[in-house]
């Protein structure tokens, strides 16, 4: 079942890749500021590499409104590090290896992993989400960015 507008958003830690190093992303640690959770399918897919380096090259819209960006999808870490620093991106990777974090959020379907996203309010609750059906789309960063300035 899809995270609701105005639920709390399931806390999680999970492995990434960030800065050059592996790290733990927990979403409690970052109450306080809004995060954008942007799921996607798997590392180097066409859709995936235009949404994430859509994001990643204007991630200064997005840390305006002092949000937190975190790409979350299937693969290890090693395979997000090679992804990131292939394409230079300015934006945490994390790992969902078991599609835990995926289940919780509602975006795990019969074809696995839905291309979506949300916004956590600072408080912890889902502010906006965006969930695709066939993941060729994605909302742009306007759309983000207008989802943000409403939190």
């Amino acid at each position: 079942m899809a995270l609701l507008v105005g639920s709390l958003a399931p806390d999680f830690t999970l492995p990434g890749w960030y800065a050059r190093e592996e790290q733990d992303f927990t979403l409690s640690q970052e109450r306080g500021r809004p995060v954008v959770l942007s799921f996607y399918p798997g590392d180097e897919r066409l859709v995936c590499t235009r949404q994430l380096c859509s994001y990643s090259d204007n991630i200064a819209d997005l840390h305006l409104f002092d949000a937190v960006v975190w790409g979350i999808a299937p693969q290890d870490v090693e395979s997000h590090r090679a992804f990131a620093e292939g394409r230079r991106l300015k934006m945490p990777l994390l790992a969902d290896v078991d599609k835990a974090v995926a289940r919780a959020y509602g975006v795990l379907g019969a074809f696995g992993l839905r291309r979506s996203v949300f916004v956590v309010d600072p408080e912890g609750l889902v502010a906006w989400r965006w969930v695709g059906t066939m993941n060729v789309t994605f909302p742009d960063v306007g759309e983000v960015r207008e989802a943000l300035a409403a939190v």
